[in-house]
């Protein structure tokens, strides 16, 4: 048995708190060291003020515990990965700086690693790479440091590290391993480093350390909870080591709460907002940090339904904390800085800062309520029902239905298929009219963004521009783009989308019942940061958002120019949607939004129409048993918004680092007629699924991995196209990069571009390409 003796956890904590700095400030900083222009001096002091800012901000709030270790400079698995040297070997060459930011971006000639969704989140991780032979040990202290720094500044706070068996769950297999090994495998030889770890906070004086296990949310093995049981017994053993918070979160963790809840952890960390305690767990002798406030959307906690929650949880657990459903990285900083929303919005919402304050007042009040109320018969309850609290920390009262019922149908059937004919049919029309070589060389949309564009959106919003002036640029800059895009070479171009911040905030600022916010950044990976929309009313469309440009860009060239819009599901995966209708429900009323739009763009003499979803393998639930009904609703409402095209009109969509090999089946079924997906960054892993040979479209695996700086060359690219062209045959082959060009500099993309078009080219001309149509 453990000889831990744990001091009481406080009353109310977060799972972890954004780290991109309210004004961006680690964007900025890590942007300029990549430039040159900035040292890693400077940006380690960025590093520092944020994180001493954050921990006198979360006690100035009066939080009861502050996480640390939960800064990153670019993402906290790969931290993960660091400080137990899981390094492959390709990157040990170089200094730690630059083997850390090789592994997350790429560099001088060096492939990064492969970079996916966090669960169902549009936060990207770095995927480790664990082989047979990796040799796991304590590599790094940065856990330590924290804690050393945040006690200088006379703050305790609470480590959080990524738990062994979900950093396994996580990882990939090395290149070159084994038929049949994976890295759970080697849970054996990875605890030693993290009992090291757990021996020398002990030995800081450190009193609780957070172990985050998210993977226990999904369907899990017998094989897997085992490992469960063998990671915690076996840390739990340790005689010196802090108190272990165990955290699940993003859903309910089932059989797994069983397992964890049967090992000597002292307290587990569960999402009540997501998920449920089940009848089986036993939790009396443990304590329980209860999420009861969302760290997943900006609406403000209903004190009734939370403090209910916590009273359940009092009557099963040893002691219950107060706290978030996740990390807050998932949200904003502070909606009060959202001067321009509209203030009865505004009141409803709640941003990282709120949501800390919730917390904190959430666990006065359940420390000042001695016992549960007594329960109510629902016979005595109709009628009578007391009026709706208002929210926490001084929000206006949440009325009961926000906004008029939605018009969607309740069947899951489109309500407008209006007959697309077979893809055979279509593809024929298709070739005559738009007369396409083999192996067509296209972008996905975006073009970069320059300073200047920048600048002058800035200016716009701030007044000093007018629309006149702004609209000038605009035009300018896509016409450099068509201009560029003729003298490589493209096949079918685009406008290259300077007139967007945002591919889906674009969206959000041209449709009825969508908000958007000045300051409201999350970051998605790295320095990339997004403003999520706030969908809080039903969804309309006043009028046509993007023929005008579409229009103009078409005038400039004799070439295809694709009409470039977002599909339902992204648009409503990376916005924070109103909870008081069923999400699908929600997404059809986009959907008919973007019908209109298609027709619109068609109408207009558009030939190819590319509407988007990345968020696709996002949404989809974390539980096998939830995802088939998910899928059929998506693809339906996919094909409600591109159903009013006609035949000879060509419909691609797209999707990004999203495991698309995970649901082919769905992308099959979105039917259409050309799909591009990230490849080049998973090493055309989607290439290898035995579903991609009966793809019956288009199918374009990228080539050129945009979010690294680093430019393939063109044998590269072509033995990418070859791989294709061994599953597909050639006329069902697109040639693009994985995602848009918007995060790249203008010398970075001709010179990829120029690249993919010399292999394109190349392979048009190799007598072994055109007889894979029929082999």
């Amino acid at each position: 048995m453990t000889a831990v003796r744990p001091s009481p956890f406080p009353a109310s904590t977060v799972l972890g708190y954004p780290r991109i700095g309210p004004h961006r400030e680690l964007k900025r900083a890590l942007e300029s060291y990549w430039s040159g222009h900035g040292t890693w001096e400077e940006l380690e002091a960025t590093g520092a003020r944020l994180r001493e800012e954050t921990w006198r901000r979360l006690g100035a709030l009066g939080l009861g515990a502050a996480p640390s270790n939960t800064f990153s400079y670019y993402d906290h698995v790969l931290d993960t990965a660091v400080l137990f040297d899981a390094v492959p070997e390709r990157y040990r060459d170089r200094s730690p700086e630059d083997a850390y930011f090789a592994m997350a971006r790429g560099a001088d000639g060096l492939a990064p690693l492969r970079m996916t969704k966090w669960f169902d989140t549009n936060y990207h991780y770095i995927v480790p790479e664990i082989g047979i032979d990796t040799a796991f040990r304590l590599a790094g202290d940065k856990p330590l440091a924290e804690v050393r720094e945040a006690r200088a500044l006379g703050v305790d706070t609470r480590p959080v590290l990524l738990g062994p068996v979900t950093f396994l769950l996580l990882s990939q297999p090395a290149p070159g391993g084994p038929s049949g090994f994976a890295p759970l495998d080697r849970l054996p030889d990875l605890l030693p480093a993290y009992e090291r770890l757990l021996e020398a906070l002990a030995a800081e004086g450190v009193g609780w350390v957070q172990l985050d296990e998210p993977a226990l949310v999904a369907d899990r093995t017998e094989e897997e909870l085992a490992a469960v049981r063998t990671a915690y017994r076996r840390l739990g053993a340790l005689t010196s080591r802090p108190a272990l918070l165990v955290a699940s979160y993003f859903g309910d963790p089932g059989d797994a709460l069983p397992a964890l809840a049967d090992t000597p952890v002292e307290a587990i960390g569960l999402d009540l907002v997501r998920g449920r305690i089940p009848e089986n767990a036993d939790l009396s002798g443990k304590t329980v940090v209860a999420g009861v406030v969302s760290g997943r959307d900006v609406w403000r906690t209903r004190p009734d339904r939370a403090l209910s929650a916590l009273l359940a949880v009092r009557e099963r657990a040893a002691r219950v904390v107060v706290s978030t459903s996740c990390s807050l990285l998932h949200v904003p900083y502070d909606v009060e800085r959202e001067t321009d929303l509209d203030p009865a919005l505004r009141h409803r919402m709640a941003f990282a800062e709120q949501k800390v304050a919730e917390v904190v007042e959430l666990a006065a009040l359940l420390a000042a309520s001695p016992a549960p109320p007594r329960p109510v018969s629902p016979a005595s309850r109709r009628g009578s029902e007391p009026p709706t609290p208002p929210p926490l920390s001084g929000g206006e009262p949440a009325p009961s239905s926000p906004v008029p019922p939605s018009s969607v149908p309740a069947t899951s059937v489109p309500a407008s298929r209006e007959g697309r004919s077979p893809y055979a049919v279509r593809a024929a029309a298709q070739a005559e009219h738009l007369r396409l070589p083999v192996l067509p060389v296209t972008t996905i949309g975006s073009f970069p963004q320059t300073g200047e564009l920048r600048e002058a959106r800035a200016a716009l919003g701030a007044g000093r521009l007018d629309e006149d002036g702004y609209e000038s640029l605009v035009r300018a800059e896509i016409a450099r783009v068509i201009a560029l895009q003729e003298r490589l070479g493209l096949d079918v171009l685009v406008h290259g989308e300077p007139e967007r911040n945002d591919m889906v905030q674009y969206f959000a600022e041209h449709l009825d019942g969508f908000a958007v916010t000045r300051h409201g950044w999350v970051q998605s990976y790295g320095s990339r940061c997004t403003r999520p929309p706030i969908l809080h009313g039903d969804v309309r469309r006043p009028e046509p958002i993007t023929v005008r440009w579409s229009r103009y860009a078409g005038s400039l060239t004799d070439r295809p120019v694709k009409g470039m819009l977002t599909g339902p599901v992204t648009i409503v995966a990376w916005s924070f949607v109103r909870d008081d209708l069923p999400l699908r429900d929600v997404v059809f009323q986009v959907a008919d939004a973007v019908r209109d739009e298609v027709r619109d763009l068609e109408d207009a003499g558009v030939a190819i129409i590319q509407v988007d979803e990345p968020a696709l393998r996002e949404l989809l639930p974390l539980r096998r048993a939830s995802q088939d009904a998910y899928l059929a609703w998506a693809v339906d409402a996919y094909r409600r918004a591109t159903s009013g095209a006609g035949d000879r009109t060509q419909i691609h969509t797209h999707l990004c680092y999203s495991d698309a090999d995970q649901i082919i089946a769905a992308v099959d079924a979105l039917d259409a007629d050309v799909t591009s997906v990230e490849s080049a960054r998973s090493h055309a892993r989607l290439l290898r699924e035995p579903a991609v040979g009966g793809f019956e479209r288009g199918l374009g695996a990228g080539v050129y991995d945009i979010h690294s700086p680093r430019v393939p060359e063109a044998a590269e690219i072509e033995e990418s196209l070859r791989a294709a062209l061994r599953v597909l045959p050639a006329d069902r082959v697109w040639v693009n990069p994985d995602c848009g060009l918007k995060t790249r500099t203008y010398g970075e993309v001709e010179a990829a571009l120029t690249n993919v078009v010399k292999a394109a080219h190349h392979l048009r001309g190799d007598h072994q390409c055109r007889p894979l149509t029929v082999e």
